[in-house]
């Protein structure tokens, strides 16, 4: 059984590509609508929100963890590795070995919440990869709130990739890391600000990951959704993402229990 969690949505973007790669297995999805957003937040309350969630998903007797948000593997990740009992992994590694192999022209950028564009974590590991690479960076505060509140397209987040993604279009950068696992709800829009671009999906890197490390299950396995606040409000907009109707389907807990 594997356990994925997020700040909030995002992480069904990771969800549904393990699903996909590996349709037998069992997943646990927790997204801590409560909390949201992690980006902005400090680097203790960050590995402290990320511990329970992890703690929590562990309590669901997971094998393996997917950290399906770039805030926390960004700044997270080494401490829930030197901790957790399971394989956790996260979303920079794969996602820069994906860039890397992708890039033309050597010139790679980074969007991403503060916390990870602070991080520097893509940096490194791109640089780890070929020191060669030219990397730009842009925080995108606005973009998970967007998402979250589901303005998923038209003039709202049109204007937001507009003015957050100038810097990078006019970097020259041919590939493009979505830092954050929400960023591909508005791929669309960001697709529209940087024609020609190629976009590394930071979740579906994850996921690929994943199935290499731990193997791939045929079969129907059991998907179950927790959040730490609405379950309904989760459910509404967590369906129109997936196709599928969710409503009853995803549980509230106490977070902070863990």
């Amino acid at each position: 059984m594997i356990g994925i969690f997020d700040s909030g949505l995002g992480g069904l973007t990771a969800l549904k590509e393990i699903h996909a790669l590996t349709p037998g297995e069992n997943l646990i999805y927790f997204g801590d609508t409560g909390r949201v957003p992690y980006g902005t937040r400090s680097v203790e309350t960050i590995i402290r929100y990320a511990k329970q969630d992890a703690a929590f998903l562990l309590s669901k007797g997971v094998d393996a963890i997917v950290v399906a948000c770039g805030t926390v593997s960004t700044t997270a990740l080494p401490e829930l590795r030197k901790t957790l009992p399971v394989p956790v992994i996260g979303v920079v590694e794969p996602a820069a070995e994906a860039a890397v192999a992708a890039t033309k022209n050597k010139k790679i950028a980074v969007i991403g919440t503060t916390a990870t564009v602070r991080s520097g974590a893509f940096e490194r590991a791109i640089h780890a990869l070929d020191e060669g690479i030219e990397i730009v960076t842009q925080d995108c505060p606005l973009f998970v709130p967007l998402v979250e509140n589901g303005f998923l397209d038209g003039e709202i987040p049109r204007l937001s990739c507009e003015f957050y993604l100038k810097k990078i279009r006019e970097s020259g950068a041919d590939t493009l890391i979505l830092g954050c696992t929400h960023y591909p709800l508005i791929a669309d829009c960001i697709r529209r600000a940087l024609p020609g671009v190629t976009m590394i999906n930071t979740g579906a890197e994850a996921a690929r990951h994943l199935v290499k490390t731990v193997g791939r299950r045929e079969g129907c396995g059991e998907v179950r959704y927790f959040v730490s606040d609405d379950p309904a409000l989760f459910a509404a907009s967590a369906s129109l993402f997936l196709g599928e109707d969710l409503r009853g389907r995803a549980e509230k807990i106490v977070i902070e229990n863990y």
